[in-house]
């Protein structure tokens, strides 16, 4: 979802977080991947602008940064 919200390509996300294509199709395909790969996927999705939203009754979540914010 972050993903698509940014408008990343597999290539794309995989580059900005220094893992292989094939590891960002797993993650999204639902299998458990390293603490420290999923750390990276998710400092390069913030980097790009995503905000991750914690558990709050309604599930947790992601949503795009506002501009200038």
């Amino acid at each position: 979802m972050a993903r698509a919200g940014l408008e990343l390509g597999v290539r794309d996300l995989a580059k900005a977080a220094a893992v292989s294509t094939n590891t960002i199709s797993r993650l999204e395909g639902g299998e458990a991947l390293q603490p420290r790969t999923l750390a990276a996927i998710r400092a390069a999705l913030e980097a790009a602008g995503v905000e991750f939203i914690p558990e709050n009754g309604g599930g947790a979540g992601v949503r795009l940064r506002k501009a200038g914010g």
